[in-house]
């Protein structure tokens, strides 16, 4: 019999009643192993009704009170981190590391949480005018909503909604309908933890969800990660309902190379950061960009490296790159390789037709390698979202720049460089959220935020760190003057407040 994952609303289990179903398969075997239920549009009011209810005591209680909870949650998700990850390894494919690497991270963020404490600080001037003090508070917003992808189902939840009810907020998660597991594990720990109840809700769905809580008058912010065009779709409805809104959006993410590089590190550098999570992150590298005469050498050693990467079952530990999430998808980067050559291309790897032996029917490809890229090539100029690794080639550091910040997007970036002054220059002249220095993944830890450029985000707040705080409060001001009881009686007034 099919497992069913159901809603989690009002700290409790509550069955789907839309009668519509979604399938949740295992990559590695293709089989569909769990059905999800989606919800419809009263299942929408009922869990942000019961965010609302659980906000009127929440959102006044005392931040000892959050925080003991945050202390206990950490502790539940650190003693439960391979539980996790097995859900995420079982529903998205990913391999246990990786799968376990996921939940540290979105630890951090809940560590975060736990110190709010200083973060929720407010400001005080005193005496800015004749007994007249001026203070600066934040105060939560109400409900909020966070809508997540299927690469990281427990990271980029806990990006969000750690920090959210910290601030005081109640929450209402949709994840991915593709692997939903995690987000119900995530949500009973914090109940075990004593969360109460209607303060953490998960809300399964496609499209009907989604738009219910972009239309919901009574959720006051949207938290999105995922592709650009339902990032400028989430940020233009909910901002025309009058919604604060954070959309991050999809990437291109480039690697410079320069001549005085050293070439083992970068190209060990540039298999990892292309084919980890085979390529479905956000904050991959998927363009190189060689500069100079170094092309040849760098394209064969990260052959050597790729050609060496073992692929299968994400439970199997001696797995370091699992299938992707379906075969529709898998199907899709597959046609990005075969079309490049006909685009210019000199395919050096084709993963495309790679089985596993004993799990056939899973959705594999291999690690792909493309050279001599072109930038009006569907191949650059798409997020594949798979593990494929376009070479480009440039003349001089001001080419590769200047190809770089031609792009639409701006999330992440890297340079390669043993030479300081190249890099300090780099990291103020290109055109992305943010800069690694050798460093070809450059996701910022915890207390500081996440988030990109141009066509990578919509709004105004990055993600978790300071902005993250900043988004699920908004700011008051507050002016006192108390009468001293030696005061006389002031008398009527009618000019312009005096500070001086």
């Amino acid at each position: 019999m099919t497992k069913t994952v159901n809603h989690w609303i009002g700290g409790k289990t509550v069955e789907g009643t839309s009668g519509q179903y979604g399938p949740v398969t295992d990559p590695a075997t293709g089989q569909v192993t769990t059905q999800v239920a989606l919800a419809s549009v009263e299942e929408v009011d009922a869990a942000v009704a019961a965010a609302k209810a659980a906000y009127a005591t929440w959102g006044t209680s005392s931040l000892a009170q959050r925080t003991t909870v945050l202390f206990r949650y950490r502790a539940l998700l650190d003693s439960h981190r391979d539980d996790i990850a097995a859900l995420i390894t079982a529903e998205h494919g990913k391999v246990h590391s990786d799968a376990l690497g996921e939940v540290a991270r979105g630890l951090e963020i809940v560590e975060l949480a736990c110190g709010i404490t200083t973060q929720l600080k407010g400001e005080l001037s005193t005496q800015v005018s004749n007994r007249v003090d001026v203070s600066s508070i934040r105060q939560s917003l109400g409900v909020v909503a966070g809508i997540t992808p299927f690469n990281f189902p427990a990271m980029v939840p806990m990006w969000m909604f750690p920090l959210a009810i910290a601030c005081g907020n109640t929450f209402v998660l949709k994840p991915s309908e593709k692997d939903p597991s995690a987000a119900n594990l995530l949500a009973e720990l914090a109940a075990e933890a004593g969360l109460p109840d209607g303060v953490l809700n998960v809300l399964h769905g496609d499209k009907v969800a989604v738009d219910g809580l972009l239309n919901h008058p009574d959720v006051a912010a949207v938290s999105f990660v995922g592709s650009t065009p339902i990032a400028r779709y989430i940020h233009a409805t909910a901002s025309a309902n009058g919604k604060r809104v954070q959309a991050l959006g999809g990437a291109k993410n480039h690697m410079l190379v320069l001549p005085d590089a050293d070439l083992d590190a970068a190209a060990d550098a540039a298999v990892s950061a292309a084919y980890g999570s085979a390529g479905e992150r956000c904050m991959a590298i998927s363009a190189v960009v060689a500069v100079g005469a170094i092309g040849d050498e760098l394209v064969a050693k990260i052959r050597e490296r790729a050609e060496k990467i073992t692929i299968g079952p994400g439970n199997d530990p001696a797995s370091e790159m699992g299938p992707l999430i379906t075969a529709a998808h898998r199907d899709k980067v597959v046609s990005y390789v075969t079309g490049a050559a006909a685009q210019g291309a000199e395919v050096v790897l084709d993963g495309t037709g790679h089985t596993v032996e004993g799990f056939e029917d899973g959705h594999w490809i291999g690690l792909s390698l493309l050279d001599k890229v072109s930038t009006d090539s569907d191949a650059y100029k798409d997020e594949i979202f798979g593990p494929v690794l376009c070479v480009l080639r440039v003349d001089t550091y001001e080419d590769g720049v200047a190809l770089m910040n031609a792009s639409p997007f701006g999330n992440g970036t890297a340079i390669f460089t043993r030479d300081g002054g190249a890099a300090r220059r780099f990291q103020l002249e290109v055109e992305a959220g943010m800069v690694g220095v050798n460093v070809p993944i450059p996701v910022p830890v915890g207390y500081h935020s996440f988030g990109g450029w141009k066509d990578s985000l919509f709004g105004d707040h990055h993600i978790y760190g300071n902005d993250g705080v900043h988004f699920y409060t908004r700011g008051k001001v507050v002016t006192t003057r108390w009468p001293d009881p030696a005061d006389a009686p002031a008398g009527v007034d009618l000019g312009f407040p005096r500070n001086h």
